[in-house]
């Protein structure tokens, strides 16, 4: 087992406050009388940290080392603590130190004492300085629009690190600080608060390259008969070609045609492959646009009226990172119009 090690020399601790005084010689704690308590006798912190590593190493030698003291402090140390405490904790037996009966019951005490100390002081020290945030999302959109902006962000915030987490169906977030998540509907989630990202706005889009080999679709009715590359999404529901159709009054057979994919982001690098027209939700498809890797095949849009949200669990307060990403997912949403 590894222990932490604590500075040999640091003053004793007050158990209760501004009412007890410390004992100078750090034998003890004093306790203000007017408590009806029992006086609390603790040995010097200094006196336990010296007793676990002689003990641990059963060598006063290798615990002077390890405390960067001199074998003569540690072995005062250990006369003060044996003499507070009325017992020897150690005996010599052919060169070497072992615990006796009353120093191995004290060591196991101390040694699991020290031990749940330090790993409380870790605990706490990796609250205050570990700045996180968990990100929840789809791989389309960590992928298309969080990947090209974390450049900049890290730049402005290196002392945040945030945590991509995908997954092909949208899970549960739990109540943490630290987590929040990108999720379509209308904001209305009981166990969620939600801000708005912005509206789902969907268009049709292809490379360049498809646009000049196929020419510009003359209308809705023409761009149906071209090739479609289709989103099979068995988790998340989200609209179809069949849907945005018949959003715009345009009669389509989908005859099973054209290319048919399971994830978003095969979709889209499909539709910058020169494979197809694909739908392309604009907060996604925002950099490649942008870009050039992609360009709208008609100018219809369909605003569905859901939109899409950056969420967190209700029961908890956003930790300061996760707010200030959060905020800063917002304030680079794209345009509410493509």
């Amino acid at each position: 087992m590894i222990f932490y090690v604590f500075p040999f020399s640091f003053p004793p601790i007050s158990l209760v406050g501004q009412n007890a005084r410390v004992n100078r010689n750090y034998s003890d704690v004093c306790i203000n009388e007017s408590y009806a308590m029992p006086r609390l006798r603790i040995p010097s912190p200094a006196g336990l940290i010296t007793f676990e590593a002689a003990g641990r190493h059963l060598s006063f030698t290798n615990a002077a080392e390890e405390l960067c003291v001199s074998q003569a402090a540690v072995s005062s140390a250990i006369k003060s603590l044996e003499g507070d405490l009325g017992v020897e904790l150690f005996v010599r037996q052919h060169k070497r130190i072992v615990l006796t009966e009353a120093g191995q019951r004290f060591y196991s005490d101390v040694a699991m004492g020290l031990g749940h100390i330090a790993r409380s002081a870790e605990a706490v020290r990796r609250t205050t300085e570990d700045k996180h945030v968990v990100l929840s999302s789809s791989t389309a959109f960590a992928s298309h629009w969080l990947i090209p902006r974390l450049p900049s962000f890290r730049a402005q915030h290196p002392e945040i690190e945030i945590r991509i987490q995908t997954a092909d169906r949208d899970t549960d977030l739990g109540p943490d600080p630290h987590l929040i998540g990108m999720r379509r509907g209308l904001g209305d989630w009981p166990n969620y608060r939600a801000f708005r990202f912005g509206s789902e706005n969907l268009i049709a889009v292809c490379s360049p390259s498809y646009l000049q080999q196929s020419g510009v679709p003359r209308d809705l009715t023409d761009l149906a008969g071209r090739t479609l590359i289709h989103l099979d999404e068995p988790h998340r529901p989200r609209p179809a070609w069949k849907d945005w159709f018949a959003h715009f009054g345009v009669e389509f057979a989908d005859a099973g045609e054209g290319l048919r994919l399971n994830d978003y982001s095969l979709v889209v690098q499909a539709a910058i492959g020169g494979q197809g027209i694909a739908l392309g939700w604009t907060h996604i498809i925002d950099h490649p646009l942008t870009e050039g890797l992609l360009v709208p095949a008609h100018a219809a849009n369909w605003e569905t009226g859901y939109a899409f949200f950056v969420v967190s669990n209700r029961s908890v307060d956003l930790a300061p990172e996760a707010k200030l990403v959060k905020d800063w997912i917002i304030e680079g949403a794209p345009d509410e119009q493509p």
